[in-house]
């Protein structure tokens, strides 16, 4: 599957990584050091490009940029009409943000028109995201999304990232993935795949989640 990462820092570097480890063609783009981006995606054995070219030639879109940076993301990458977008973003930082009682995922998937929207790897650190990859048992990778076919493409490549992904919903559904760290929420948690369906579970009953599971100390 062809794969444009755009934004190769922390999170989407990774991804990138993983993904490309796992076969896929991925592209990396968008970023103020060109040369650094270059030999990022040699090292990895993907290529880089300038983010209108990697758009328009992927399947899949990763958006992993700073909150305040998504907007010149969007307009550099051109038109997303058709590909599936994995949102990687948190609202911190700058920029417009969400009404009260909108969730972070809702207001991005309207800003990316025509976008078969999805959110995903945004809910755990970059550093325990690229420690913990295809270890067993697997981490969870928390996903939301109001395209199923969309939500059943990103989930296929999660696992080939090393995760495993676990599907809370649709985008009006999902703040408890959202930041910040706090309780009653999966921000900030780790997971695994039988204490995540509980929580899957409280959701679609509108109940409050189980306490958060302990795994022994989450690595900054």
């Amino acid at each position: 599957m062809k794969v444009a990462v755009v934004g190769a820092g922390h999170i989407g570097g990774n991804i990138a990584r993983q993904l490309a480890g796992a076969g896929h063609r991925v592209s990396v783009c968008f970023t103020r050091d060109e040369e650094a981006l270059r030999q990022f995606a040699s090292e990895i054995g993907a290529s880089a490009a300038a983010p209108g070219e990697a758009v328009s030639d992927a399947d899949v879109v990763v958006l992993s940029v700073p909150w305040d940076a998504i907007p010149a993301a969007i307009e550099q990458s051109g038109s997303l009409k058709g590909k599936v977008v994995i949102d990687t973003t948190n609202q911190f930082g700058g920029g417009d943000k969400p009404e009260p009682g909108q969730t972070a995922a809702a207001f991005n998937a309207a800003r990316m028109r025509g976008a078969r929207y999805t959110k995903s790897f945004n809910t755990l650190t970059s550093r325990f995201q690229a420690e913990v990859a295809h270890r067993s048992p697997r981490v969870v990778q928390w996903l939301c999304g109001d395209d199923d076919e969309a939500k059943e493409i990103v989930a296929g490549l999660v696992r080939d990232a090393g995760y495993e992904p676990i599907d809370l919903g649709g985008t009006a559904t999902c703040a408890i993935m959202e930041a910040p760290r706090r309780a009653g929420a999966v921000y900030g948690e780790e997971y695994r795949a039988d204490a995540a369906q509980h929580v899957v579970e409280a959701v679609k009953a509108g109940r409050p989640i189980p306490a958060t599971p302990d795994y022994g100390r989450l690595p900054g």
